[in-house]
């Protein structure tokens, strides 16, 4: 390194240790850099001395803090910005892929389906930004990186940041904001008014180049090319390569129009022209002639339609101003950022609720709930919701309800102390309504658990409905209607997934049924007269619904897509106030984790195969293979996946399997079903076309967790509606042996066994948190504690000397011995690797753990609002 970069590296190694330069701009110099408090790659990004000299710290900091709060699927977060020994610098991951710039060098153009793929994420980035009332200014190839057939925006509003902390002073550096081949007219003629239209102009450029090579204009100095900007017209795309639709061509002539009143309005308009076939301009001039673009026929019927169109505008305007007309509600729609990421708790119960004026979001991030009222442009945590589930309001939008530790509590929106409803009740959430008679009517399970109803001062719950054993598994989603005497849910069928599921409405005093739609889940019903629901893919669909008669009087239509589902029960993150204003949150719920291997330290050797859904697994007994259910929009079943590839088998093909474990042998895997009326645990053999034999059953949620040394036992967590988890011990061969192992009232689970078959620790939370303990088998006796703190999860060593466990986001390892006496010394911390979901398993060696983490990429960033949404509805609708 140079003098520079020492005295950079130094400046900095309290937070980042500086590894090598990755390249260098005309504003900044890029080092790559390990993140020393997170352990992560770094893009650490430092201003030119002559600029950071002109800038000064203080203000460009200032400036650059408005970027910060911009979170957005397509656009590089910013982490970090400082002042540090007179550097001025910002921080951004490192994106392991290629820059667009780097694409381009290779392949020179690109095919048009991808071209206008990456052109549709850069727009939605910069729609996103210019909602915000930020501009880019430096849209170019060498700002959009390409990671995972992903495209995303980089150094977002630093261009911004830098022009308005210099001013007029930016000519002092040398330098220019902009790139030439990119600029707007505007922007090459430094217009002071620069608005989102200039960046809808450079991504036009960029788009033009990833079609045919080169950007619109060329030139040997950067002055040629912007007389060129000003004053000449590029040549027409499929001029240069005939395979470009002509409606790409089209969407290019107006984005790349010289007055910005002549572009598209927004990024969001740019983005629909480049993927709309009809689009068309109502003339075409300069870089498109009429006669390549417009028919004949539609030449000779200009004018006839001009007179047309000129007595509509007329109607239409009587239309609009007859007496008596009610103002049409504007339907606006904007996004909450999520700085800390929000998803599903589980992946299938929702964590979004909207008070009942619309006026008030709560949401869950960061393992707490927060508030965030619409018009603010700040969100606000609420105390004492950490961990908190399904988060729903009262009636008169002055209390927010939700399940914590198994039981139900309450918030006032304004915060303050929370209240305890009903302890202990609710092993589970799916969902809870909060009726104007002071009553919670909730789902508190998984399988066989219908609505209860329980008064919101507290007491006993009630039954509300009951689960038909002969053909649903589960009831979920409630909303009470028509005063409390009617409640709206999803009856869920054996899958647990949306081919069987529907959504009814039930009638409490006579238990009279109507069915409002078939394969959705997650009903609701709003003021249009409409029951909105959810379909697999996302989709919301919307039905008008007689609630007097309790009828369908109309077919189902499309209102909203791409809205996360949950992987089980299809709970969907979605919410609607009563006055109509909606909030939902898009995204996919098939990639939410990842496999990684790390070594003893922690540190992250690979990934195994791509992001996916699952829950528990269970790494191989040679430690080449694990098995896993896999959740997928067609349903849940088991798979063996490669170690090292992350390469799948598919083991079941039916659906409604998860969990699943490994015989000693290798040769047969046990796993969980769901099944009409009940719960099973299976055994198959993995490399037989043999029937999968019934191990147990019973109603309530089976998951097998730890399969003796032996052979001959495996030991299993059953919930039920009543308790947070009791374990069992039963002998594979279906013999009467059922042992019971931990069977309180606390939250008792994750049972394994020793290597040697004669201890077995889990985790309970009977004495208030969850602790590891052991005790013998199968004789149950001699319990002993073995974390101190606290403790989930344990795994034993295949030696037998060391027992692990999860102490927060710390791994534990506690020296053992075991034999006739079990002993334990004091447990040490290993490492600390945040972001651990379903699970982990230790090498036969001891020296690497396959480790279930979160897929970082997964959390949604921001939630979109729709205000006065129910006007969308009588608009598809026809209303």
């Amino acid at each position: 390194m140079n003098d520079s970069v020492d005295r950079l590296a130094s400046a900095l190694s309290d937070r980042y240790r500086i590894e090598s330069e990755l390249g260098a701009g005309g504003m900044a110099t890029v080092y790559l850099a390990e993140d020393l408090k997170h352990h992560r790659k770094v893009a650490v990004k430092v201003l030119r001395p002559a600029l950071a000299a002109v800038l000064g710290a203080e203000r460009f900091l200032k400036e650059i803090e408005v970027t910060a709060n911009l979170q957005h699927p397509h656009i590089l977060p910013l982490f970090d910005s400082g002042e540090a020994d007179s550097f001025l610098y910002y921080v951004m991951p490192h994106v392991e892929g290629e820059s667009l710039r780097d694409r381009l060098n290779r392949d020179k153009q690109l095919p048009v389906e991808e071209a206008v793929r990456i052109a549709e994420m850069v727009a939605s980035a910069l729609d996103y930004a210019h909602r915000h009332e930020i501009v880019h200014r430096d849209i170019k190839p060498e700002n959009i990186l390409l990671h995972d057939e992903q495209a995303l925006v980089a150094d977002f509003g630093i261009a911004l940041a830098v022009s308005a902390a210099a001013g007029a002073r930016m000519t002092e550096t040398g330098l220019s904001l902009g790139t030439p081949h990119y600029m707007s007219p505007e922007q090459a003629t430094a217009d002071r008014d620069i608005t989102g239209r200039s960046d809808i102009y450079s991504l036009a450029c960029v788009t033009y180049e990833m079609m045919v090579g080169d950007p619109p204009y060329l030139g040997n100095t950067a002055q040629a090319i912007i007389a060129k900007i000003i004053s000449d017209t590029p040549r027409p795309v499929r001029e240069l390569r005939a395979t470009v639709p002509a409606h790409v061509e089209l969407a290019l002539h107006k984005a790349l129009e010289k007055l910005p009143a002549d572009r598209f309005a927004t990024a969001k308009a740019f983005a629909e022209a480049l993927t709309n076939p009809a689009f068309t301009l109502p003339t075409v001039s300069g870089v498109v002639t009429p006669t390549s673009t417009v028919p004949d026929w539609r030449q000779r019927l200009a004018v006839p339609f001009a007179a047309l169109a000129t007595v509509a505008i007329v109607v239409a305007l009587w239309g609009w101003l007859r007496p008596g007309r009610e103002a049409e509600k504007t339907i606006t729609r904007f996004t909450v950022p999520v700085s800390g990421g929000h998803q599903m708790s589980l992946g299938q119960t929702p964590r979004l609720a909207l008070s009942p004026d619309g006026r008030t979001l709560v949401y869950y991030s960061e393992g707490q709930l927060f508030k965030r009222a619409l018009d603010s442009f700040e969100s606000e945590a609420l105390a004492g919701t950490r961990g908190a589930t399904a988060p729903f309001f009262s009636p008169d939008g002055e209390w927010i309800g939700f399940v914590r530790g198994g039981t139900f509590r309450r918030i006032s929106v304004d915060g303050g102390p929370v209240t305890d409803i009903a302890l202990g009740a609710v092993a589970s959430m799916l969902g809870a309504s909060w009726g104007e008679d002071g009553t919670i009517v909730f789902v508190g399970g998984f399988l066989n658990t219908g609505i209860r109803r329980i008064p919101v001062t507290g007491g006993v719950a009630e039954t509300v409905t009951v689960v038909d054993s002969t053909s649903e598994s589960a009831h979920a989603w409630p909303q009470l209607l028509d005063e409390g005497r009617l409640v709206l849910f999803t009856v869920i069928g054996p899958s647990g997934v949306w081919e069987d599921a529907r959504v009814v409405v039930h009638d409490v005093e006579t238990g009279e049924r109507s069915i409002v739609a078939e394969k959705g889940t997650f009903g609701r019903y709003v003021a249009t007269g409409h029951v909105v629901y959810v379909q697999a893919d996302g989709t919301i669909l919307a039905r008008p619904f007689d609630l007097a008669n309790r009828e369908v009087i109309g077919a189902p239509f499309p209102a909203e897509s791409g809205v996360r589902v949950g992987y089980w029960g299809g709970g969907a993150s979605f919410a609607i106030s009563d006055g109509g204003t909606a909030a939902f949150v898009r995204g996919s719920t098939w990639a939410m984790n990842e496999f990684w291997w790390v070594d003893r330290r922690g540190r992250r050797i690979s990934r195994v195969g791509r992001p996916l859904t699952s829950e528990e697994f269970d790494l191989s007994p040679d430690g080449l293979r694990l098995v896993t259910g896999i959740f997928q929009s067609t349903g849940n079943d088991i798979f063996v996946l490669d170690a090292s590839t992350g390469g799948r088998r598919r083991v079941t093909f039916d659906g409604g399997h998860w969990s699943a474990i490994w015989s000693p042998d290798g040769r047969r895997v046990a796993y969980s079903s769901t099944g009409t009326g009940q719960a099973q645990i299976h055994i198959k053999e993995i490399d037989s076309s043999a029937d999968p034999v019934l191990f147990y059953a019973s109603k309530y949620l089976e998951v097998p967790h730890s399969w003796s040394p032996d052979g001959d036992w495996i030991a299993f967590r059953e919930v039920d509606p009543e308790t947070q988890g009791n374990i069992y011990a039963r002998r594979v061969d279906g013999a009467d042996s059922l042992i019971h192992i931990a069977t309180t009232q606390a939250h008792e689970g994750w049972a394994q066994f020793s290597p040697d078959g004669r201890w077995i620790a889990y985790q309970s939370d009977a004495d208030g948190v969850l602790q590891v303990y052991v005790v013998s088998f199968p004789e149950i006796r001699g319990k002993r504690q073995v974390s101190t703190d606290r403790g989930r999860r344990p795994v034993w060593s295949a030696s037998g000397d060391e027992l692990f466990f999860w102490n927060g986001d710390t791994l534990m390892v506690a020296p053992v011995s075991i034999g006739a006496l079990f002993e334990a010394e004091t447990p040490l911390p290993l490492f600390v690797l945040p972001g651990m979901r379903r699970g982990y398993d230790v090498t036969a060696d001891g020296q690497r753990f396959l480790v279930h983490m979160r897929n970082p990429d997964a959390p949604a960033r921001e939630i979109h609002v729709v205000e006065n949404w129910l006007e969308v509805l009588k608009g598809k609708g026809g209303n």
